[in-house]
């Protein structure tokens, strides 16, 4: 008969997302996620087959903590705003975990249960299938882009201030859109191209 599991799938994401907001996506391995759970290594092949699986487990249990209910009387600007802002917080708590998303949402079920919900919203609010496919192609391609850029080129980071340093003879534009930028707020930025995306689909 096979060893009984002594641990849960969500024991092992917990770990496991313990060792990435701690060590980062360079300190995540097998070994450092079975020392955390006080295991042996290799016992941890028994719930998951390699890393790209430990990966997927990781951005499950960061998009679990995503609320997807909605208050009544709601617009769908306003469903697609709470949406964003609920992903956005949620990744937000572990910043690690941004490079993972792309790559790993497709094997998340919490991932698929967020696109439904965003789906059900625009076919709620007329969209056809087609013109939902495309929709929630570009609203999800600004929510992640957004998290990516934040974290990995966010304003407030010496990219932004080198480029406010150019000489303004040579680049009259980008040096001063620059300096300007860093005084815009994280949040300020992520509404404000919600916003500008909102508004491009005519939602109301």
């Amino acid at each position: 008969m096979p060893r009984p599991r002594s641990l849960t799938q969500a024991q092992l994401a917990t770990a496991a997302l313990a060792v990435l907001d701690r060590d980062g996506l360079e300190g995540l391995s097998m070994r450092m996620v079975a020392k955390e759970l006080g295991v042996g290594t290799m016992s941890l092949y028994r719930y998951v087959a390699d890393r790209d699986q430990l990966e997927g487990a990781i951005v499950d249990q960061v998009l679990r903590a995503v609320p997807l209910d909605l208050p009544p009387g709601t617009s769908a600007r306003e469903r697609l705003v709470l949406f964003a802002e609920r992903i956005r917080k949620a990744v937000g708590e572990h910043p690690a975990a941004v490079p993972l998303l792309l790559a790993r949402r497709h094997a998340s079920p919490a991932a698929r249960q967020w696109g439904e919900a965003v789906l059900g919203v625009l076919a709620d609010a007329g969209f056809s299938r087609r013109e939902s496919a495309l929709t929630f192609r570009a609203y999800l391609s600004y929510v992640l882009g957004a998290l990516q850029t934040d974290h990995f080129s966010p304003l407030s980071g010496p990219g932004t201030v080198a480029l406010g340093e150019l000489p303004e003879a040579d680049f009259p534009f980008l040096a001063g859109a620059a300096r300007e930028a860093r005084h815009i707020s994280p949040h300020e930025e992520f509404h404000h191209g919600l916003e500008l995306l909102l508004r491009g689909l005519g939602l109301p």
